[in-house]
């Protein structure tokens, strides 16, 4: 089975942000629920349960900070403030209500989910452990054991091999940028070539079946969605 989508919340009442940010965050395979108010953030924060929240200070009803320490008080959900106020003060009052990051507009959406995916990681949302194996045509992968078979026989993979091979198969059918393989199998600050990708790719094609990986050309890699495995 292929992991479901990470949901973000995204609470700002800006349009002209809240529509890229959301078609940029979609496109990058999260869900986004979007909600404008205090109200509302607050109330999506509870019936949705957003793996992460995006959250704006500054909404017509009310600070997005009251939203912070209201989410705060009866969930552990990893939380970025977005804000137009970057002095240290307003960071700090917002580090201190329990937000996870904050980040300072004007930004861009590259910024955004480079921040998070490193809040995700560092809150420990899901990376494998725990996660049930995924069985796509002839190759099955077990995110706990970090072990996969080839028609019932024993892979044997490096470590960056694994975990390109498993972000691949959790969005199975859909385009993985060749950007977010970086930053989620390497680190949002790898500065190295990104030729080390496409050795990688070649390596996996290797030893499992070729034509299960496909190239998106200038965009990045897809593995074949159960459909076309069987």
């Amino acid at each position: 089975m292929v992991h479901a989508k990470r949901t973000i919340l995204l609470v700002e009442d800006e349009e002209s942000i809240t529509t890229p940010l959301a078609e940029a965050l979609e496109r990058d395979g999260f869900h986004t629920e979007v909600a404008h108010t205090v109200a509302d953030g607050l109330a999506k924060g509870r019936t949705v349960r957003p793996d992460l929240v995006l959250l704006d200070i500054g909404l017509p009803d009310g600070s997005g900070l009251d939203v912070c320490r209201e989410l705060r008080s009866g969930s552990s959900v990893p939380i970025i403030i977005l804000s137009a106020r970057g002095e240290e003060a307003d960071r700090v009052v917002g580090l201190e209500l329990g937000a996870d990051d904050y980040v300072v507009k004007p930004f861009s959406a590259r910024e955004v989910i480079a921040r998070i995916r490193a809040v995700l990681r560092r809150a420990g949302t899901p990376t494998g452990a725990g996660e049930g194996p995924i069985e796509i045509g002839s190759v099955r992968l077990d995110p706990a054991r970090r072990s996969t078979t080839l028609r019932g026989a024993d892979v044997e993979l490096a470590r960056k091999e694994f975990d390109l091979l498993a972000l691949l198969m959790r969005e199975a059918g859909t385009v993985v940028t060749r950007e977010r393989l970086i930053d989620e199998v390497w680190d949002v600050n790898w500065f190295g070539s990104t030729k080390t990708l496409d050795v990688h790719i070649a390596a996996l094609r290797k030893k499992l079946d070729a034509g299960l990986i496909h190239t998106v050309r200038g965009v990045g890699f897809r593995f074949s969605s159960p459909e076309e495995a069987r």
